[in-house]
């Protein structure tokens, strides 16, 4: 099993440039682990407590479950990949299944922040963007996608994302083998990075 991680600041376009490399490959040979699945659950707080939920700290991911799940991925068993609502910031009752294959996906903001995890890739990723680009994407995608309005969204960015982007996300970036000038945008990252796979894979 060949595993990439794909990292980056919120709002970088890392899910951009996962559903670009997917249109370049063999999807049916890739699979794809999203490191917000394993959000801690907070179910047993007030919802106003979850929505002001710190996020963007490390310690906001169950970790050793993520680690585990990859782990059972290499060694080729399916697993059961949690999800999490962002509208109720709860995990939820249904899983995904998702099956060992040649190539292995994992995006998140976070993930080269643990030295674990890093081990586990082969190729290490990181999306470089102006912060002033990430805020703005930000924003329109909360206000789109996650019931927040612009200025929750904005409040939240300088209270907790810019802040731990600077102490965890952005020093992490120093684990990357290739760091993604523009972000998810950049067509030929993921040509490149598409090359890869299909090399990987010993497809034309």
């Amino acid at each position: 099993m060949f595993i990439i991680g794909i990292a980056g600041g919120s709002g970088s376009g890392k899910t951009t440039l996962v559903n670009s490399i997917l249109e370049r490959v063999p999807y049916d040979q890739i699979s794809l682990l999203m490191q917000d699945s394993y959000y801690k659950d907070s179910g047993h707080l007030p919802i106003e407590q979850r929505r002001a939920l710190n996020f963007d700290h490390p310690d906001s991911i169950e970790w050793d479950l993520m680690l585990s799940d990859i782990q059972k991925l290499k060694s080729g068993q399916e697993i059961n990949s949690p999800t999490y609502s962002y509208l109720t910031c709860t995990r939820q009752p249904e899983t995904v299944r998702v099956k060992p294959n040649k190539i292995l996906l994992i995006e998140g903001i976070l993930i080269l922040t643990q030295p674990e995890l890093c081990d586990e890739m082969n190729m290490r990723i990181y999306l470089e963007v102006e912060p002033d680009h990430r805020l703005s994407r930000i924003i329109e995608r909360d206000m789109e996608s996650r019931g927040r309005t612009a200025q929750e969204v904005i409040k939240r960015y300088y209270k907790t994302v810019r802040p731990m982007h600077e102490e965890f996300i952005k020093p992490s970036r120093e684990r990357a083998d290739m760091l993604v000038m523009g972000g998810g945008l950049n067509e030929k990252a993921a040509d490149f990075i598409s090359s890869a796979i299909l090399g990987k894979l010993h497809v034309k």
